[in-house]
């Protein structure tokens, strides 16, 4: 088992700004629009072809000297939270020192999602940086997932004021423009201030075409093309081929007519053979090419493509990558369709992905190559590559684009276990399901000898809630009769999931035995450090309800110093592992008699439990640091820890014996819940609008997750603006909340 650090891996060229193009035309006004603009958030928003992209990384490449620039290119693969988050705080470190690899380390953070800890340790590093920092989030409009969107919301609405973010795309991006336009936080750019001049649209087509217009040419090119930068720049290509030749029109409705007509029978036959054949393919390298198309030379064409202007771009000062222009890509497609040859490129590059440890790009281009059988296979093969470089979330993205009747026990039992460690519980149990229906006599689970035994545990460790915990230990013992029947009695992770369904269900002697062996025995398999560090929290929990503290020192003398290892290893991402181990330390030292400790050591237990979105440990760490307040003499801190513990009790299923546990704290303390803080009145800092809309809701009886759905917002990214809400007005509970907005007139 080891502690190290997970890792994902991102497509470089993706990270860099896009190099300013040779004989580009210089666009001071929008430059200094964008230099001088004071605003947290610039949407750059326009068509295809209108220069978006050649603007932004002009401006980018003049604010470097002053600002660190992050830049991420987006594309449709990137419509996943946890993948999104990656490239930017991977960009964002690239940009500058002062941001630190915790926030990407939280990303890894199994069951965590990027509000819960990523971004606010993001925010946390970008107010203390002494430089400013401009994201640059480009061709934005490929981003469907209302998950991305509520986070850059979240980002934005935190931003310190040395910090900006800009997104471009074709259409605006689903955030709340009219709420920011009407607070003067939005700067916006839009195709009517992208046309070009008359004097810049003179400068682009003489640029291009290697001649000097006259007024009276260069006026008519820039009517007819209205300052659109793409039909200026066909425009110059028309004049550079034959400057007799009529002029093209160069606007929308007869560019792809004139690109089929003029561009393409213009090139080289290499160049348009390579074009043709390479246009089901985002990005382009000589590399990648080669290998595709089963050609050689790929790099030498690209490059002079890139040279002659003919739109084909480099996306990196090394001219390894490049991209072909979305509107000459999307004539290319439509202009000799071949949908054989297509399939032969995409599944041609997944091999060459692949060869190169791009397993997610290589099941991608095999899902757009329609071989959904081989995109399972590899799947299925590859899942250890996607936990070893923390992509669960991808994993699980790319695994819903399969067919359900591809889809076997194993990868159903993959899928499930990354939508439990991506973030998306809600899809755990239908994966067993799908996988039910294909198991066969002669299916095979890795570890297993009953494919059916694999999937039943699966549900009792996974697919349970906590308020449930008699039916996971009712699938555990199922489980273990199924691989017994097929002659494998005592199967070490039934045993180990039976155990800890016992504790769930408060039957800790039993529990104990079998968690206790468990333990014990965590080095003679392939269990995760994770695994091996939640069993001993479950048994260190047991040992406690048992009152056998001695065994339970013993334990945590073995699992605190490997929590530690994790700790250092891992960073925040480690929360989830070690929580309840940190809790069972606390609970013990508690019990010693030290309570100074044990509160220091609870509360940092309750903020760990947070952050790894375990109701029933954040539950118990709650009433356990109660317990350590009121001994230290601090009734009132006791109080509001019990508020919190009720709360989440309330709103999250949560195991029965700690609901139980909390009931007895609440009987001694007392229920009323009494601010920790005295309060001035006043507010420190400004509730956002956002924050104004939910603490409006916290006055009745709505759960968060029902807040949510009222307000279009997910349960995490409720809770996220909740724990803002919380810490500006200086309480703990929901109650404390309506309580103290009421006193100050805000509700």
């Amino acid at each position: 088992m080891s502690p190290d650090r997970p890792a994902s891996p991102l497509l470089t060229v993706k990270q860099m700004i896009p190099p300013v193009r040779a004989g580009a035309v210089p666009r001071d006004r929008l430059v200094d629009l964008l230099r001088g603009s004071p605003t947290p958030f610039t949407v750059v928003v326009a068509p295809a072809g209108w220069g978006k992209t050649s603007l932004l990384s002009s401006w980018a490449a003049d604010s470097a000297e002053h600002t660190r620039v992050a830049w991420v290119s987006l594309d449709a693969g990137d419509d996943e939270p946890t993948r999104f988050w990656s490239y930017v705080l991977t960009a964002l470190r690239r940009a500058g020192d002062e941001i630190g690899p915790a926030a990407l380390d939280a990303l890894a953070a199994p069951g965590v999602g990027p509000l819960d800890l990523a971004l606010p340790i993001l925010l946390n590093e970008l107010a203390g940086a002494s430089a400013s920092y401009v994201l640059v989030l480009d061709d934005y409009h490929v981003l469907t997932d209302p998950r991305i969107h509520e986070g850059v919301e979240f980002l934005v609405s935190y931003l310190p004021s040395s910090a900006r973010v800009v997104v471009a795309g074709r259409s605006d991006p689903p955030l709340p423009l009219a709420r920011m336009r009407a607070r003067g936080e939005l700067t916006e750019v839009r195709a009517a201030d992208l046309r070009f001049t008359f004097d810049e649209a003179a400068a682009l087509v003489s640029a291009v075409s290697g001649t000097v217009l006259d007024r009276e040419g260069a006026a008519g090119v820039w009517e007819r093309t209205e300052g659109w930068a793409a039909g200026l720049q066909l425009a110059g290509l028309a004049l550079r081929a034959d400057p007799a030749r009529p002029r093209v029109r160069g606007d929308d409705r007869h560019l792809l007519d004139y690109f089929t007509a003029e561009v393409l029978p213009a090139l080289a036959p290499e160049q348009r053979d390579l074009l043709r054949r390479a246009a089901p393919l985002e990005r382009l390298s000589g590399a990648l090419c080669d290998a595709a198309l089963g050609v050689s030379g790929s790099a030498g064409v690209l490059d002079a493509l890139d040279r002659a202007d003919l739109f084909v771009v480099s996306l990196d000062a090394e001219r390894t990558w490049y991209r072909c222009h979305h509107l000459l890509r999307d004539v290319l497609r439509g202009s000799d369709p071949d949908p054989v040859r297509d399939r032969e490129v995409l599944c041609r590059a997944a091999a060459w992905f692949s060869e190169h440890d791009r397993i997610d790009d290589a099941v991608r281009h095999l899902l757009g190559a329609g071989d959904t059988a081989a995109a399972a296979a590899l799947l299925e093969a590859s899942e250890a590559w996607f936990w070893a470089n923390g992509s669960a979330a991808t994993y699980l993205m790319l695994g819903e684009e399969v067919p359900d009747p591809l889809v076997g026990p194993q990868l159903a039992l993959s899928l499930a276990y990354a939508a439990a460690i991506g973030g998306r519980p809600d899809r755990v149990v239908p994966w067993p399901d799908i996988g039910d229906a294909r198991i066969a006599p002669d299916s095979v689970v890795k570890g297993w000898r009953s494919a059916r035994a694999a999937a039943v545990v699966m549900r009792a460790t996974l697919g349970v809630p906590d308020s449930e915990p008699a039916r996971a230990v009712a699938l555990a013992q199922e489980a273990l009769d199924l691989e017994a029947a097929v002659g494998n009695p005592g199967h070490r992770t039934g045993l180990a999931a039976l155990g800890s369904a016992l504790a769930r269900d408060a039957r800790f002697d039993e529990a104990a035995g079998m968690l206790r062996d468990s333990w014990r025995q965590r080095d003679r398999g392939e269990w995760s450090t994770g695994v091996s560090l939640d069993l001993a929290g479950r048994l260190g929990l047991c040992l406690l309800e048992l009152g056998q503290d001695a065994e339970a020192g013993d334990l945590l003398g073995e699992a605190a110093p490997l929590a530690d290892e994790v700790e250092r290893a891992w960073g925040a991402a480690a929360a989830p592992v070690v929580a309840t181990v940190r809790v069972v330390e606390g609970r013990h030292r508690y019990r010693e008699g030290d309570a100074t400790g044990a509160r220091d050591l609870l509360a940092r237990a309750v903020t760990l439990s947070e952050v790894g979105g375990r109701a029933s440990a954040l539950v118990l760490a709650l009433v356990f640091l109660a317990d350590a307040e009121l001994a230290c003499g601090d009734r009132a801190a006791a109080g509001a820890a019990l508020a919190r513990a009720r709360e989440v009790a309330d709103e999250e299923p949560t195991v029965p014996f700690v609901v139980e546990r909390l009931g007895q704290a609440e009987a001694r303390i007392g229920r009323v819940a009494v601010a920790a803080a005295s309060r001035s009145g006043e507010l420190v800092e400004v509730l956002t609008d956002r924050e104004m809309s939910i603490l409006r809701t916290l006055a009745g009886s709505a759960t968060q997750r029902e807040i949510g759905a009222a307000l279009f917002l997910s349960v995490n990214t409720v809770k996220a603006y909740n724990r803002s809400l919380y810490r500006k007005l200086g309480v703990s509970s929901r109650q404390d909340a309506v309580r103290t907005a009421r006193r100050l007139g805000l509700i």
